[in-house]
This record gives structure tokens, C-alpha cells and sequence, in this order.
């Protein structure tokens, strides 16, 4: 049988990081936060579903290749990491159905065969099933990063999750490049802090926070562009009645940045 997915919004991390032993030790809270989520899930994925921080289009585009390649969208790290293959499979069926659920909601839809896995989709991907023998697709965030669109697109993707689809919003709860390091810790626990209060609301409540998350403490200092959080948008809007449940949560991440991830359902 079954049963019901939950969905989850990650803090992804930092580039290749589990391939980088410093970074890997830095971040070993969120490696076990990853590696726990086949268990939490109960059962085997059809297929995971990621919206990726690293990935947009002018449409909802979704990635239909059986064998999609490697995007290494990141820089200055050591040479093995941009020789990184995770090969697992794609997933065109889920993807047709998703094209047909987001135009079924009116949204603007394309297709993209060619496109590969990004870092904020292989990497994490890499700790929760590390022999990459779940089908796997991505579908990019929309230009502009409009909550209500993501939280639209999360809606229209909901039915999935009772197909046996695992639904993940990769990005992080803290994202601002120019600001890592000791002047993070400040801002990024405070939006932190309001974050996970807002998600210990009513349903309604927690939309409606998160539709205007521009009034949160610091929150243009956490995401001068909300890349890293619009995935956040579409994972609950594909569980927007139900519980949230805070995965991961670390503090003075390199130095200083606060940061967590949610389970939703």
C-alpha cells in the first residue's frame, strides 16, 4: 500500500560540501538529518521531486530526461568535486504527470530534456539515498520567486504525494554569500527563530506568515535574493493542512550562521 508522503523544505548546505572533509565535519547535523529521512519517510519513493534554490526558469520548467547529466554550479572548490556523478535515474512519467497538474492549475508550464542535477539537488540527494537508485527529477523555480505562485505550485503538486512521490524544497533558511562567517550569527538566528514560530501556527496563520515573510527580523539580510527560500514555499504549499515538524537545526555554522530544515506532514 501506498501511503501518503510527507513533503520537506532542506537547508541543503554549502556547495559539494559531503566530498570536502572540513565542511563534511562542519556540517554533520544536517548529514544526519539527510541520512534519517528514508526512515522517516516509511517507505520507498516512486521518485523524489526536487525544487532546487539553483534552478529557474520564466516557467515552471520540468526536467523530463530518462538520464539527466550533472550541473556543477559551484566554484572554487578542489578538482574531484566537479567529477562528481550521482547517476540516478530520471523520472519522465511523474514528470508528465507534474506538467499536467500544473497546467491543470493555470500555471505557466515548459519542458526541459536537457537540463541536470544541481548541487542543491544532487548533494543532498547523495546522503539520503547514496547509491542513487531512486528515479529523480527536478522543477525550477519561476522567475521572480512570487509566494504565492511557489505556494500555488506546491498546491497544484499535492496529489503526488499520495502517488508515492516525495516531494523536496532544496535551499536554505539562511542564504546570503556576502554575509557568512560571524556577521550571519545575528540575523540569521533571529529569522530563524521567527521561522520556526511561524511554523508552530494554524495552518492558515503560517501561510499567511510566509506570504509576507518580508516582515520577518532581518529578513532581506538573510535573503537579499530568496533563491534559497522559495523551495520552502512550494513544500508546504504541497502540504499546506498539515503539521510542521523542524528536521534540522544548527547554530554558528561556519562561524556563525544559524540554520534549519522542515518536515511538513
Amino acid at each position: 500500500m501506498t501511503l501518503r508522503l510527507p513533503s520537506y523544505f532542506i537547508s541543503h548546505g554549502g556547495g559539494p560540501w559531503p566530498w570536502v572533509p572540513n565542511m563534511n565535519a562542519a556540517l554533520a547535523p544536517l548529514a544526519e538529518s539527510l541520512a534519517r529521512m528514508p526512515f522517516e519517510i516509511g517507505q520507498r519513493p516512486k521518485a523524489v521531486l526536487m525544487i532546487s534554490g539553483h534552478w529557474e526558469e520564466e516557467s515552471f520548467t520540468v526536467m523530463t530526461s530518462p538520464h539527466p547529466p550533472m550541473v556543477y554550479d559551484y566554484y572554487n572548490f578542489p578538482p574531484e568535486t566537479y567529477e562528481i556523478q550521482y547517476p540516478a535515474p530520471g523520472a519522465p512519467d511523474v514528470a508528465q504527470r507534474a506538467v499536467d497538474l500544473i497546467a491543470g492549475a493555470g500555471l505557466p508550464v515548459a519542458t526541459d530534456a536537457n537540463q541536470g542535477f544541481d548541487h542543491g539537488t544532487f548533494v543532498p540527494m547523495a546522503v539520503m539515498y547514496p547509491d542513487a537508485d531512486v528515479s529523480l527529477f527536478q522543477i525550477s523555480m519561476r522567475h521572480g520567486y512570487s509566494p504565492e505562485e511557489h505556494f500555488a505550485l506546491g498546491r497544484a503538486l499535492a496529489p503526488l504525494r499520495d502517488e508515492g512521490i516525495l516531494i523536496v524544497g532544496s535551499g536554505l533558511s539562511y542564504h546570503n554569500l556576502a554575509e557568512f562567517g560571524p556577521r550571519a550569527k545575528v540575523p540569521s538566528e533571529a529569522f530563524d527563530t521567527w521561522l520556526n514560530e511561524v511554523m508552530t501556527l494554524p495552518n492558515a496563520e503560517r501561510t499567511e506568515a510566509l506570504l509576507n515573510w518580508e516582515s520577518a527580523p532581518y529578513a532581506r539580510a538573510c535573503h537579499a535574493q530568496e533563491d534559497h527560500l522559495a523551495p520552502l514555499f512550494a513544500a508546504l504549499g504541497a502540504a499546506e493542512e498539515e503539521l510542521s515538524t523542524r528536521v534540522y537545526h544548527q547554530k554558528d555554522i561556519f562561524g556563525g550562521v544559524t540554520a534549519s530544515s522542515f518536515r511538513f506532514g
